[in-house]
């Protein structure tokens, strides 16, 4: 059975055309609109990818048992979340911002990236057990995480709330969520900002927020096209890319990913204590610098959340509080 993947079904339902590539005709290549006035997307396997070049001094900030290998272990979303990870139109590539980005630290630090797509959990799971050298998937850094994990900065974290369009609903804090049905992906720190924000409509007098945790994001769509929740709350680039797309839904608010009070980022992330956090800032800023990082944001829509240098272990969401 074909895997419809979420990128190929937006672009059939905003009517992008599916153009046959050259050569064999095996492969196709489709473009979709990342975002209003925003450049077109290639979502074919042929990515033609902005690649790094080794820098010594980064490389030998690596420790000699991942030298050895000459491989990056890179664990990824198994779920399609375009623009951030998602397959190709071949149902098989693994194609986004992230895997740009992790390729171009993996070019720079001399070593061939391999990706494990997994789930949420899973991936924190690889990790803990060493399966695993980095995790590239949106990973926002918290106070709680950092317990157990390094981390080296490279996109702002961004947050947006999809609803249906036209349905008027501007989303600026708790009290418009309050009494809401909404849909976010679970273990999530828009889950935590949401949570957060239905424990403060509570002591304020008002209901609660009615949370819903769907396992694919296409269902997510469904429940929003039929009136079954009034919202997703997710990252920003993930949901502009269903607003350009689809071109059913809208952004009813913005907001930072580590809440009203401190600035979201978004990192890679490795096993506190494993010794690769420098390398990877090192490389980061290498590719920063060089102007190859720019180039990769523009490519998918997201030069709003660069970075101006990769930070290590920077002050991350706090925990919630009791």
């Amino acid at each position: 059975m074909i895997r419809r993947t979420l990128a190929a079904a937006l672009a059939l339902a905003a009517g992008a055309a599916l153009l046959t590539a050259c050569g064999t005709g095996d492969t196709a290549s489709a473009e979709v609109a990342a975002g209003n006035g925003g450049p077109k997307l290639d979502i074919g396997p042929d990515q033609h990818r902005i690649r790094g070049s080794k820098d010594p001094a980064s490389a030998a900030l690596v420790p000699a048992r991942v030298r050895r290998t000459g491989e990056l272990r890179i664990g990824v979303g198994a779920e399609s979340s375009p623009p951030l990870t998602f397959y190709a139109t071949d149902d098989t590539t693994l194609i986004g911002v992230e895997e740009d980005l992790a390729t171009l630290v993996a070019d720079t630090l001399g070593l061939k990236p391999h990706f494990e797509p997994l789930s949420w959990e899973n991936l924190f799971v690889g990790l803990d057990s060493g399966k695993l050298d980095a995790v590239f998937a949106n990973v926002t850094v918290t106070e709680e995480r950092k317990e157990k994990y390094d981390f080296a900065t490279y996109r702002l974290d961004q947050l947006a709330m999809e609803t249906r369009k036209g349905s008027g609903w501007k989303v600026r804090g708790p009290a418009d969520v309050a009494g809401r049905t909404i849909a976010v992906s679970s273990g999530t720190n828009q889950e935590k900002i949401l949570l957060d924000w239905s424990r403060e409509d509570e002591r304020a007098g008002r209901r609660p927020v009615d949370v819903k945790y769907f396992q694919k994001p296409s269902d997510v769509q469904l429940a929003l096209q039929s009136g079954r929740i009034d919202g997703y709350f997710a990252p920003d680039p993930t949901v502009a890319y269903h607003v350009a797309a689809a071109g059913r839904t809208e952004i009813a608010g913005t907001f930072s990913g580590g809440g009203a009070h401190l600035r979201g980022e978004i990192a890679a992330t490795t096993r506190k204590g494993s010794g690769l956090v420098g390398a990877y800032a090192a490389a980061l800023r290498k590719v920063i610098a060089d102007g190859r990082y720019a180039r990769v944001l523009a490519r998918w829509g997201l030069s709003g959340e660069a970075v101006a240098t990769s930070r290590i272990n920077p002050p991350g969401l706090p925990r919630t509080a009791d």
